[in-house]
């Protein structure tokens, strides 16, 4: 492990890294094949306390900073990247929304179950004609009157690409209660499983990630309590914000592990592999790229670090959290291909572990704001106001 780990992440990647090796890697690839959500993994992650990681213990939680939660996602997108996603959704989506754009009730109301791992949380903001736009939103939020003459509010639209939307319990979900309004139409909320009017469809066909339960969200005049509205009306373009700036930093410790787990199978492979009478380790040309692979994932390791650090800090991050998920994604994409180069042909086909994490790693640089996206953060941070 790193030096600039402290003891207690050290210890805490230790453990998650046996319970990796053991419950998560066997399954790896029949979660991919079979595009199963790993549920019997979620449980075990939850039964660690990593389900409610960063949740502070007060909502049930069991704490932890970013750089904490660095280490395990490192550790478990080593051994499947289907349930690091799935993590990543649940911590840094779907319960860092609640609890940074919920009051203390809501709280309260949500998290302990979330923490726990009872129950499953997912993000809602992609929508058909959304994306790397992805706040210029169509679903609708109107405020009504209810039989009893409460105000209570009535949603239509649909979401797409929801990770964990085929199976989760929570969804916060990003909508447009005023499209003259801007940004400033942008309303939160959470919707729950089993709401009249809310209809899941599971999505299939993905090249990589396919254990992530990923679905489409419809909404079909959707009645739901006012009291289910995270902040006010108006707040949820910051906070939507918010989220994605932190989860970032989420996405470049998965890219961490992808790419750890495809240098460990190619130091692995290269150690087994003979040809002309020697294993292909011994080969210069097999000797660089190593090199070059371990040298790219440091530097990831490093970037993810310090915007990690930032955050735990209180102090601004976006640049850096943009700065960490560009060169991570980018990183584990170069690294995953030499990966693949190094086994030849053994790679290419299944179940060999790198043509998974070949797959699975290309998404990475475009969920959570795509490469051009983090570039254009990045280069506005630079540039400033002109």
């Amino acid at each position: 492990m790193q030096p600039f780990y402290n003891e207690q992440q050290t210890m805490l990647a230790t453990t998650v890294r046996q319970f990796a090796a053991e419950n998560l890697a066997p399954k790896a690839d029949e979660v991919d094949e079979k595009e199963v959500f790993p549920i019997d993994q979620f449980r075990g992650l939850s039964e660690l306390g990593l389900t409610g990681m960063t949740v502070p213990e007060e909502f049930g939680g069991s704490g932890g900073e970013y750089k904490d939660f660095m280490v395990v996602l490192e550790e478990v997108g080593a051994a499947c990247g289907s349930t690091s996603t799935v993590l990543i959704t649940h911590v840094s989506l779907g319960s860092q929304t609640i609890y940074h754009g919920g009051s203390d009730e809501q709280r309260q109301r949500w998290l302990p179950s979330l923490a726990s791992g009872k129950k499953i949380s997912a993000f809602a903001l992609t929508e058909a004609g959304t994306g790397s736009d992805a706040l210029a939103l169509e679903t609708s939020l109107t405020r009504v009157k209810n039989a009893e003459g409460k105000d209570e509010y009535v949603l239509n639209g649909s979401k797409l690409f929801c990770t964990n939307g085929a199976v989760a319990d929570v969804f916060s979900v990003f909508t447009n209660h005023d499209k003259d309004a801007g940004h400033k139409g942008v309303t939160a909320v959470v919707v729950e499983k089993g709401t009249p009017g809310f209809t899941i469809n599971p999505q299939h066909g993905k090249m990589g990630m396919k254990g992530c339960a990923t679905a489409e969200l419809v909404f079909d005049n959707c009645r739901i309590p006012i009291e289910n509205r995270l902040g006010e009306e108006g707040e949820g373009y910051k906070l939507a914000l918010k989220i994605l700036d932190s989860s970032r930093i989420m996405i470049a410790a998965q890219c961490l592990g992808l790419a750890k787990g495809a240098l460990d199978a190619a130091l692995s492979y290269s150690k087994q592999r003979n040809t002309f009478g020697k294993p292909i380790a011994t080969r210069q040309a097999i000797q660089f790229m190593m090199a070059d692979m371990a040298v790219e994932l440091d530097a990831a390791r490093l970037l993810t670090y310090r915007a990690a650090a930032l955050y735990d800090e209180g102090l601004p991050h976006g640049k850096e959290s943009a700065m960490a998920k560009l060169y991570a994604s980018e990183a584990a994409g170069r690294i995953a291909s030499k990966a693949l180069q190094i086994h030849g042909g053994v790679g290419y086909f299944k179940p060999s572990a790198v043509e998974r994490i070949y797959r699975d790693q290309r998404v990475t640089e475009i969920y959570e704001g795509t490469s051009e996206i983090q570039r254009l953060v990045i280069s506005r941070a630079l540039i400033g106001d002109l």
